[in-house]
């Protein structure tokens, strides 16, 4: 029995340390997929704290764009309301001109002597009123084309940034 006794002991030996050995192995393993899992957890969370930095600022010069082109077209409203204003009065006041010269040259018309007299005075004041209307529409012209220029300024100024912010990473 005590061959039987001795041969027991080398296999329980061999039993033993293989089993140290699977155990080791498992636990290094166990360890190593434990280290790489926290790496990835700590990878990925840098990763999505950066890319929530980077959209967050992405929304705020959106935010902030977007308000910039807001007070744009407010500040052109303003211009155009005002230059709407400016040529409100200018006709107005052309109208006005015109009333007064219409009074007047019926006035003349009516104390006229002759008919060749009467035809005068009212070939005179046709070619004054022509030429009047000429002016003023002239005058109108320019003040529209100045009021649309300056009313057109904020916007194209916010244009020309939104062109240059998209220029500048395709640039980059």
């Amino acid at each position: 029995m005590t061959v039987q006794q001795n041969t027991v002991n080398p296999l329980e030996t061999v039993v033993a340390q293989a089993k140290d050995t699977v155990e080791n192995f498992v636990k290094v393993g166990q360890e190593t997929v434990h280290k790489q899992y926290e790496q990835a957890l700590s990878t990925t969370k840098e990763q999505a704290e950066k890319t929530s930095q980077h959209l967050l600022r992405g929304y705020e010069e959106l935010t902030s764009f977007s308000k910039a082109n807001v007070d744009a077209l407010v500040a052109s409203s303003g211009v155009l309301v005002k230059g709407f204003e400016d040529i409100g009065k200018a006709v107005a006041a052309f109208t006005r001109s015109s009333v007064e010269a219409n009074v007047a040259n019926s006035k003349a018309l009516l104390t006229a002597k002759s008919l060749k007299e009467l035809v005068e005075l009212n070939h005179t004041f046709a070619r004054t009123s022509f030429d009047a209307l000429m002016s003023e529409t002239t005058k109108l012209s320019e003040l529209s084309i100045k009021v649309a220029n300056e009313s057109l300024a904020p916007i194209n100024a916010r244009v020309n940034a939104a062109v240059e912010k998209i220029a500048k990473p395709i640039a980059a």
